[in-house]
């Protein structure tokens, strides 16, 4: 379909071309059958909680898939980042980038730790370490890098500001199930790395996350703090919280991992698809990988040049959710614009110009088992059209608000 081809827009009065709605992020799911055999194991044995043994399996694989020693489950990432942050005793103030899902932040700023928001190098979408390094100061006692889109991170220059300056290093490998930096798996870099399993991950236990780490007293520490402290029955040796995965979401999790490798091969033929469809439409530019880094394709993510496209990327999102397809945009407005953070660091934007770049340009498609090349055709054919028509397609948003 060339540029020129003007296909009707339900934003200039056609009907949405998808009578449901695509989603970004629609749940992938495991084999069916497989699942309900271990719901029924399960129910036969009555253990639904506490270290069962869906668990303790689902532990197992992840930590050999990765090459880690320990994988620490959790009820949710964020609980996983918030215990793995008080395992590594943070406090004080923690560089992270704004350009991240808020969890991020919250997690330090939950335990009265303060976030310092770092800039992004705008051609990988992860932290900047120049920017880190510029931002320590005496009540620095961390870094969180976070794999956006499950592309890592520059772990080599952020792990060497940690040992010059004496600072922990953690990562928040939510995007990064699966994928790998340098022939090396995400999950053993820094002193922890923290994956999650939501619904709306690659790999996913309906909730659930995990904290990877190869040192023994940390995840025997974080062990104990998911679980109240306990150490044996009636005996609490450590503060603690509840943060345990139960049996059934470790049922979905086995299964999950089960189908990763078909689930990948369907991320990539998607992703094939969206590159071919999308080729050639000035201003548009769908995220690339490293040669030598293994990713999952999760994520769809096209970044919108306002000075080269015709449209942008807000333009575009609202003609996509018209015709149904829930485009989003990621990971807008940043942290550092969302509060608490935009009233305890108002003048935070002036240290973030990347951020606030990239952050106006992003924009999410859909993915997964649910979305057919046949449907990308058809998502890329709206975008194309509207492109061929930006006078008629502003006129039309401009009425509409």
């Amino acid at each position: 379909m060339s540029l020129a081809t003007q296909a009707p827009l339900a934003v200039l009065g056609a009907t949405p071309t998808f009578a449901e709605a695509q989603h970004v992020g629609r749940p992938n799911l495991g084999d069916r059958p497989r699942f309900l055999e271990r719901v029924n194991g399960l129910f036969d044995r009555h253990w639904l909680t506490n270290d069962g043994p869906l668990v303790r399996e689902f532990e197992e694989r992840i930590a050999a898939l990765t090459g880690v020693r320990h994988c620490v489950a959790m009820c949710n990432a964020t609980v996983a980042l918030e215990i793995a942050i008080r395992a590594l005793d943070l406090r004080g103030e923690v560089i992270v980038p704004a350009y991240t899902f808020v969890a991020t932040a919250h997690a330090l700023q939950w335990q009265e730790i303060t976030p310092v928001f770092a800039d992004i190098d705008p051609a990988t979408h992860n932290l900047d370490p120049g920017a880190v390094e510029r931002l320590v100061t005496p009540r620095t006692t961390g870094i969180i890098g976070v794999h956006v889109w499950g592309r890592p991170c520059d772990t080599d220059a952020i792990e060497a500001i940690g040992r010059r300056r004496g600072l922990r290093v953690m990562y928040d490998a939510a995007h990064a199930f699966g994928c790998s930096r340098g022939g090396r798996m995400i999950g053993g870099f820094g002193a922890c790395e923290v994956f999650s399993f939501h619904a709306t991950k690659f790999i996913n236990s309906f909730e659930g996350g995990a904290v990877m780490t190869d040192d023994d007293t940390l995840a025997e520490k974080m062990r104990l703090m998911r679980n109240f402290g306990f150490a044996g029955y009636d005996r609490v040796i450590y503060v603690g919280t509840n943060g345990k995965l139960t049996e059934i979401c470790a049922a979905m999790g086995l299964t999950s991992l089960e189908a990763a490798d078909g689930i990948v091969a369907l991320n990539r033929r998607n992703y094939e698809a969206y590159r071919a469809n999308l080729r050639g439409l000035p201003g548009l530019t769908l995220l690339s990988y490293s040669p030598g880094d293994l990713p999952n394709y999760h994520y769809i993510v096209v970044e919108v040049d306002p000075d080269a496209a015709a449209l942008s990327r807000d333009e575009l999102t609202a003609v996509l959710q018209a015709e149904n397809v829930l485009a989003r945009k990621y990971f807008w407005p940043g942290c550092h614009e969302m509060e608490p953070y935009r009233s305890l660091f108002p003048n935070a934007n002036l240290l973030l110009p990347q951020t606030i770049r990239v952050a106006a340009r992003v924009m999410l498609l859909p993915n997964g088992q649910q979305t057919s090349p046949g449907d990308i055709a058809v998502i890329c054919g709206i975008i194309r059209s509207a492109l061929a028509q930006p006078t008629a397609v502003k006129t039309a948003l401009q009425t509409r608000v």
